[in-house]
């Protein structure tokens, strides 16, 4: 997949991960430290990148899983780990949506975020479902910019077949759907 788009008149590409971009997406996430601690209680480790395409749920397959980075001004500067079908067929679950932080606000994240919800209604998919952590408050802005409407914050049920950090199996986290079209 590769799409291509402008943000305010700058080239903003979303395209497939692939093994050469490990070390530009493990440069993001020690960017966006904030994010982490936020969702997991520790910062970004070299294996994140892998363990975003291991980590699936029970009865999902690799083929379902969708990582995805997001290239402005020439490089790596966000990532996508998306799984087809989650939680039900029609749906696309989204676990992680990281912009290194100095390309926040920018408007790159809801134009991205568009632009993967018009591809995917061409799927028949008719929401996004996601979460964000009780308390990352830029999180939760984003996500009812874009529309999302949110449920009551729970515990995780799991995180799929990965190891989760020191704090992310007790944080709450509030679901959000976003409808497509």
């Amino acid at each position: 997949m590769r799409i291509d788009l402008s943000v305010d008149g700058h080239p903003v590409a979303v395209r497939d991960l692939e093994p050469a971009d490990e070390e530009a997406v493990l440069a993001v996430f020690a960017a966006s430290d904030d994010w982490f601690v936020a969702a997991t209680g520790q910062p970004s480790a070299p294996g994140d990148v892998q363990s975003a395409y291991y980590s699936l749920p029970e009865g999902y397959e690799f083929d379902d899983k969708v990582l995805l980075v997001i290239e402005a001004a020439r490089e790596v500067v966000g990532f996508v780990d998306a799984l087809r079908g989650f939680p039900h067929t029609a749906s696309v679950g989204i676990g992680t949506f990281v912009i290194r932080p100095e390309f926040r606000r920018l408007g790159i994240g809801t134009a991205v975020v568009r632009a993967l919800s018009a591809a995917a209604a061409e799927q028949d998919i008719v929401q996004i479902s996601t979460h964000v952590v009780e308390g990352w408050a830029p999180g939760r802005r984003f996500l009812a910019a874009l529309g999302a409407t949110f449920a009551k914050p729970a515990v995780p049920g799991g995180a799929g077949n990965r190891n989760v950090g020191p704090d992310e199996g007790t944080k709450k986290v509030i679901p959000a759907t976003i409808a497509i079209g």
